[in-house]
């Protein structure tokens, strides 16, 4: 009877898993859509965060294809969704996009600034999980050539931090108590003899809310940097740190240099430069790093680079193919290592989604890991679709059971010349090839 019952259990997997399997993945263009305008550079974060209060609500930011710098929110529970726009004629760029910090209160505090121009400017709703009201723009810095933002709120320090890349090109920063009256502008990271504007480099953050500020960050552009490396630091009252707690410098003693920092990948070993995607912290506040290698142009690998409290363990998840701007015919590629790109899950950063191109189209795809980088297994988010799906999110802050990805659908050209919208799983519609998996791997256990 046991072995009857067995066989019949066994059956039964294989058959619901074939059925699941029978329904292909969905293309783009049947996902739920956020906004039927927008697009966002990667070096703003958080561009999306999940709030649960009063509403279970994701909130992002976008730029339309006509300049309009615009946040939305999406309602889990009635599946409403509002837009609010924050500025119009901000310049038709998808760097000038937003950043989110969440207050205590469930206010949102908003940061932007156009690709390198003068002035970080930041507002607040008026109402907690509200996006139709705020109040008055704030300057936080009224440099010249100005891009991205990454904000940040410590409770240990009350302080607020955010992060930018300033008019000396390098990563700065400014600080305030009261989110109102800011610091001066400070330069954050730079190596002595690397002052020169093309010199520049990229910078990812993430906090733990309490008391630590993680930062990834590289050489500069891989464009103009062609052993392009990867790095790592962690902030905690008023210090400097690598991974292993070892002290790399003070707020007294600024700008930290690159030379002294973690290097989590070396491109002047290997003669491979590399770009940074994402930085998220695991469940013991270790780092968790993806980035992407170029062996070419045309040869783009993703790399995920996790610390497990000893080393950095570095390795390839996954050939990412080649740029993901539509190149005119007959024109010179201006952007070829704008990967088709990659998030990982803050709330798991086991879970990795990225985009590949898959049958000449850039597809949204399902990366996770049961060993910590060892080994992986996938499954698609969008298949067979009919334009490009690109720049993945998982909203900072949710933790939500099924998959919840936000992503650019369309065409794009170049930062200045796009028609995507905002696609997005939510509850109810992961694909079932992923459910299948999921389900079938308990069952064996």
């Amino acid at each position: 009877m046991q072995r009857l019952l067995a066989l019949g259990t066994t059956l039964f997997i294989a058959v619901w898993v074939l059925t699941c399997e029978s329904e292909p993945p969905k293309g783009g263009e049947f996902y739920p859509i956020f906004s039927k305008d927008g697009a966002w550079c990667w070096f703003q974060d958080p561009r999306a965060v999940y709030v649960e209060g009063k509403n279970k609500r994701t909130y992002a930011g976008w730029m339309t294809h006509d300049g309009q710098l615009q946040i939305g929110a999406y309602d889990h529970q009635t599946g409403s969704i509002q837009s609010f726009t924050l500025k119009k004629d901000w310049d038709i760029d998808d760097h000038n996009t937003l950043s989110i910090l969440v207050l205590p209160d469930r206010r949102l505090m908003v940061f932007y600034a156009r690709h390198n121009q003068t002035g970080l400017f930041c507002r607040t709703s008026l109402k907690p999980e509200n996006i139709l009201e705020w109040g008055k723009e704030l300057v936080v810095s009224d440099t010249p050539a100005i891009t991205y933002s990454h904000p940040a709120f410590l409770k240990a320090e009350n302080r607020f931090y955010v992060f930018w890349r300033g008019p000396s090109w390098k990563p700065t920063f400014a600080s305030s108590a009261d989110a109102e009256h800011w610091t001066q502008s400070e330069i954050l990271i730079e190596e002595p003899g690397h002052e020169a504007p093309n010199i520049r480099p990229y910078t990812k953050i993430v906090s733990d809310g309490i008391s630590t500020i993680h930062f990834a960050f590289t050489d500069g552009h891989p464009d103009s940097e062609p052993r392009n490396s990867i790095y790592y630091l962690r902030y905690q009252t008023g210090t400097f740190y690598k991974a292993d707690g070892s002290k790399v410098g003070n707020m007294g003693n600024l700008p930290v240099l690159p030379s002294k920092s973690d290097v989590v990948y070396n491109g002047k070993d290997t003669g491979v430069r590399a770009w940074v995607w994402d930085i998220a912290l695991d469940a013991k506040g270790y780092p968790v790093i993806a980035y992407t290698r170029f062996p070419s142009t045309t040869d783009h690998r993703y790399h995920y680079a996790r610390w497990n409290g000893k080393a950095w363990f570095d390795t390839e998840i996954v050939s990412g193919g080649k740029w993901f701007p539509q190149t005119r015919a007959g024109q010179e590629e201006r952007e070829p290592y704008y990967s088709g790109g990659m998030a990982l899950n803050h709330n798991n950063p086991s879970l990795v989604f990225l985009s590949r191109p898959i049958n000449g189209v850039f597809e949204i795809e399902r990366w996770q890991t049961p060993d910590e980088g060892k080994s992986w297994t996938s499954s698609s988010i969008t298949r067979n679709s009919r334009l490009l799906n690109v720049r993945p999110i998982v909203p900072m802050g949710y933790t939500g059971a099924e998959d919840h990805v936000l992503w650019m659908h369309g065409q794009y050209v170049h930062y200045t010349d796009y028609r995507t919208d905002i696609r997005m799983t939510i509850e109810g519609n992961a694909t079932m090839p992923t459910k299948a998996l999921v389900g079938a791997e308990t069952q064996r256990r």
